[in-house]
């Protein structure tokens, strides 16, 4: 039956996004490769500090070298610069001189935990706990009755620099923060939602057996838990006050759903981006020009500090970039493009009153390109111009990505921002990019594998873009 004119203009004229599963169908067993790495490296690295030692092993493994200041590097070199430990960059030097711009990538690699306060160790009424300080923006009643895990590090007062890992290994014990019985909580089920649990109330327990000895102990189960990690580690507990010591979600990455299409993690806001990213630099060769992918910290909290992209060493790493071949760092940095790469809310059908359907993204269709981040009246946002959402755009059809639009939430409803601003203030040109991710914040997020994997396919055209 031939078309009619209505239906042929509505063609023309109109656009939804569809749906990869049913478009392109054939995908699938490609993203489910891709997520196979994708989940290993979410497992190996629950903190920023293990992510970062994840990448470097990642770039040497494929020839990246350490940054040499004042070194000549060749097109096709490949390099890269860790920051405190606590952010990396990695790039690969393109055919064109630096002066004409550069391909620059930001995903954070920080998310939402428990940080242990810097005199943590406790007992009260014959149990022992850890203190801690919320990070990030968390839902506090969600970290109850949740297994956590303990991962850091403590310098000791010799200078020797331990690292804490328990409960991701088989046989490790586990943490938690307990929460009341349903029996006894009339009293806090009047509290309001983000009341349910507060955070002096995100207290650990980390043990209840007492030291025994014939001398009365002031704290016998504090002691005991100090003497254990004595043991293991040991420290003592004036070595907390030179610690970073972060509680996090002990279980793994996961396939969920009875199809396996999606990924359920920690950490997935924003190591998504920050995995998809680094396979990309690693696997662009001999770009037009040099790529800059950066994972970075401290986001959660306003990207604060000198791992956090409010700070200038991006800028420093730029400016040096650019000495290397004598270009003027500032028509470096006018000529250059960046995807702030950070995930944005996918759509809930249980919650929908809190979007706006047309300009939500959705699992399933793709990496989300949000042209404004903020709230209510784009505040804190970097709001990307027509002419960086053509190039961005043109980039991705053409190498066959999947992609849609989003934004964070209803007007007025809340809202979110990214590194973007941060870049923006460099006098870059930038827009955010990347996964639609379900329930984020919490201590399990979704991700769909087509979306991760077009992500990585977008960081991809994104590099090697003519």
């Amino acid at each position: 039956m031939e078309k009619t004119k209505g239906e042929i203009l509505a063609e023309e004229l109109t656009w939804e996004f569809p749906n990869i599963a049913k478009e392109a169908p054939e995908q699938r067993e490609a993203a489910e490769a891709f997520s196979a790495g994708y989940k290993a490296f979410l497992d190996k690295g629950k903190t920023e500090r293990e992510c970062v030692k994840e990448a470097v092993k990642m770039l040497e493994a494929a020839g990246y070298a350490p940054f040499e200041t004042g070194k000549k590097y060749s097109a096709g070199d490949k390099v890269y610069m860790v920051n405190r430990k606590k952010s990396v960059i990695a790039s690969t030097f393109g055919s064109k001189s630096v002066e004409e711009g550069l391909r620059l990538n930001g995903a954070h690699i920080d998310s939402p935990r428990l940080d242990l306060k810097p005199n943590p160790v406790y007992e009260k009424s014959d149990l022992a706990y850890f203190k801690t300080h919320y990070y990030g923006g968390i839902r506090k009643y969600q970290w109850g009755a949740t297994p956590l895990s303990m991962h850091g590090v403590i310098v000791k007062k010799s200078g020797e620099i331990v690292e804490v890992n328990i409960g991701e290994q088989e046989g490790d014990p586990v943490f938690c923060v307990t929460d009341l019985l349903p029996h006894l909580a009339a009293e806090q089920n009047m509290r309001p939602l983000k009341d349910g649990l507060k955070g002096e109330e995100l207290n650990v327990i980390i043990g209840s057996i007492p030291y025994v000895d014939e001398a009365k102990i002031k704290e016998p189960v504090k002691l005991l838990a100090l003497q254990l990690l004595n043991e293991r580690y040991g420290i003592t507990e004036a070595d907390f006050f030179r610690a970073e010591i972060e509680l996090v979600p002990a279980h793994k990455a996961s396939d969920v759903g009875l199809d396996r299409s999606m990924i359920g993690a920690y950490g997935q806001d924003d190591r998504v981006c920050a995995y998809t990213a680094l396979m990309a630099e690693i696997e662009t060769e001999n770009p037009v020009y040099t790529t800059v992918t950066i994972l970075t910290d401290k986001e959660e909290i306003g990207s604060v500090g000198n791992t956090g992209l409010n700070s200038d060493y991006v800028l420093h790493y730029v400016e040096e970039l650019a000495e290397t071949q004598g270009a003027d760092v500032k028509r470096a940095l006018r000529n250059s493009i960046c995807l702030s790469s950070d995930v944005n809310a996918a759509y809930d059908p249980t919650f929908p009153n809190v979007y706006e359907e047309r300009n939500s993204c959705y699992l399933n269709k793709g990496c989300v390109l949000t042209k404004y981040t903020g709230s209510r009246g784009k505040s804190s946002s970097n709001d990307a111009s027509a002419e960086v959402m053509a190039k961005v755009i043109a980039m991705m059809d053409q190498e066959g990505v999947y992609w849609q639009i989003g934004e964070l939430g209803a007007v007025d409803v809340g809202g979110g921002g990214t590194i973007a601003q941060y870049v923006a203030h460099m006098n870059v040109d930038v827009v955010d990019l990347g996964v639609p991710i379900l329930s984020m914040h919490s201590p399990f997020e979704l991700a769909s594998k087509l979306d991760v994997y077009n992500t990585y396919k977008a960081f991809l055209a994104f590099y090697r873009a003519s």
